[in-house]
């Protein structure tokens, strides 16, 4: 079938492809697929399209990874995906690639209230620009701002800029992440990765993610003093992206480990850090902080890119 568009979301792990139907996935036709189980974006493509007997007329792809020039390398997988070979590939007419997180960030007018959950209420700005921030097999940002009726979120790449200058206790771990990762970024820390090497480098102990929350929710110390660096962490990082950027419409956290972490985000070694902005603290406590839930939210933001592209 000529005249669908299909969008794709391409993770570290796994690759979520759908059809729209105007600008709404159409239902029943999200899939999942293991990496693992393909040499790159393209065999995916080409088996779900053979299944489901389309023809593609536009393709927008949210990718884990930087997109200049039409391609794309994803950073914690080793596939190169090149939009123009895409194209040639499937026969659609318009290929775009976009950051994974832009995705996400497309998606936020077009969410089913049901699937925000309100970590802290907070008093938007209803005009204000809002960031997405990433917490799964790596770290990254999207901005996203209104221009009339569409929404603009330029590319972003936070999940390698430098972690910043803490307290005693992160300020040893962040040194010693230098010497495994020499420009220490964000995502070396603040991921489900990030999380093990954060215990491993401060107590010498390799456990998995769920190991070190169970661990600390059962009141392990080694565990419980991880945690409590992790969250200290993570609120100066998001406090200083959602200064940066005047997220005044809110923050919204996605992903795996940010679904673990949401519910813990109360706690003062996050809040305490993440208002500490000396006046600006006003501001930061009056930002809402929110947690997605839902797993085809990329999806739903590349149908909207392509609808605000094609329209």
């Amino acid at each position: 079938m000529r005249g669908e568009s299909l969008v794709a979301d391409v993770g570290a792990s796994y690759t979520r492809v759908a059809l729209t139907a105007g600008s709404a996935l159409k239902p029943g036709s999200v899939q999942r697929f293991e990496n693992a189980a393909f040499a790159g974006l393209l065999p995916i493509l080409a088996a779900y399209l053979a299944e489901h007997g389309t023809h593609p007329r536009a393709i927008c792809a949210g990718v884990a990874g930087p997109v200049r020039a039409g391609t794309a390398q994803l950073t914690n997988l080793d596939w190169f995906i090149d939009g123009a070979e895409m194209a040639h590939a499937t026969g659609a007419t318009e290929v775009h690639l976009i950051n994974d997180l832009q995705a996400q960030g497309y998606a936020l007018d077009d969410l089913d209230p049901a699937w925000i959950m309100p970590v802290f209420a907070g008093h938007p700005d209803p005009n204000g620009p809002r960031m997405v921030l990433g917490l799964g097999t790596g770290s990254n940002i999207a901005v996203v701002h209104r221009v009339g009726a569409d929404l603009l979120v330029p590319p972003a790449e936070a999940g390698h800029s430098g972690l910043p200058h803490l307290g005693d206790a992160a300020n040893a771990v962040i040194a010693a992440l230098g010497a495994e990762v020499a420009h220490k970024p964000y995502e070396a820390l603040l991921s489900g990765s990030g999380l093990v090497r954060l215990h491993r480098l401060r107590s010498g102990v390799t456990l998995t993610a769920p190991d070190i929350l169970t661990g600390a929710s059962q009141g392990q110390g080694a565990c419980a003093e991880t945690l409590a660096l992790f969250l200290e962490i993570l609120g100066a990082v998001m406090g200083n992206l959602a200064l940066t950027h005047m997220a005044t419409g809110g923050v919204f956290l996605i992903g795996g480990l940010a679904r673990a972490m949401a519910p813990l985000l109360n706690r003062p070694e996050f809040r305490q850090v993440f208002v500490a902005k000396g006046p600006y603290r006003p501001i930061m406590e009056a930002m809402p902080i929110h947690l997605i839930s839902e797993d085809t939210a990329a999806l739903i933001g590349c149908a909207r890119y392509l609808r605000q592209r094609l329209k």
